[in-house]
């Protein structure tokens, strides 16, 4: 016997996009409320979200058990994704993202390189798709402060061709100065060669 669907409103899920999607938990916290009987624990966990090509969201969840706090934390960061600009598998230019009292440093680094940062910045960029940064963080090292830094300079990050756009001049014009240095180290080797 089927039950009728009635008016119920549900979100068609792509499941093909879910299932490319990288999740990494970044911290999970345990709070102690202190009441009459004793103590009540709760749990609040940060993840990251990313298809590992330029798309990433950060969500933040807290519920009384783990596995719940971290389902709701994916379900938003899903909800909160958005681009990023990756060029040649870095940043295309130096950025610093700000968050309360924590600031995140990024720089663009040659092939090679990977990604030098701390576990909080290391997983956002992955999540990302980034290969070759270089990051430093400054300030707090409070990793809801770093994350939330981490996003604030990757949403303000431009790829040459918004450059360009927002400039109105030709990406080949933008171009032209961007001299991150793979780009220069392979016209030396071809010159030596």
């Amino acid at each position: 016997m089927s039950m009728p669907s009635g008016n119920k409103k549900s979100a068609p899920r792509k499941p093909a996009e879910d299932a490319q999607l990288i999740e990494k938990n970044i911290y999970v916290n345990r709070v102690a409320k202190v009441v009459k009987g004793g103590r009540r624990f709760s749990f609040a966990a940060l993840v990251v979200v990313g298809n590992g090509d330029g798309r990433i969201g950060i969500g933040q969840g807290k519920a009384n058990e783990v596995p719940e706090a971290v389902r709701k934390a994916t379900e938003r960061a899903r909800r909160t994704m958005f681009d990023v600009p990756v060029v040649d598998g870095t940043v295309p230019h130096v950025i610093q993202g700000r968050f309360g009292a924590g600031k995140v440093l990024l720089r663009p680094a040659n092939p090679g390189t990977g990604v030098i940062a701390g576990p909080v910045v290391r997983a956002l960029l992955d999540a990302a798709g980034y290969h070759n940064v270089l990051t430093k963080s400054l300030g707090s090292s409070n990793p809801y402060n770093v994350a939330k830094a981490t996003v604030a300079a990757l949403k303000t990050v431009e790829s040459p061709a918004m450059v360009a756009a927002r400039r109105g001049l030709s990406v080949e014009d933008v171009i032209g100065n961007y001299d991150l240095g793979h780009r220069v180290w392979a016209k030396d080797a071809k010159e030596n060669v």
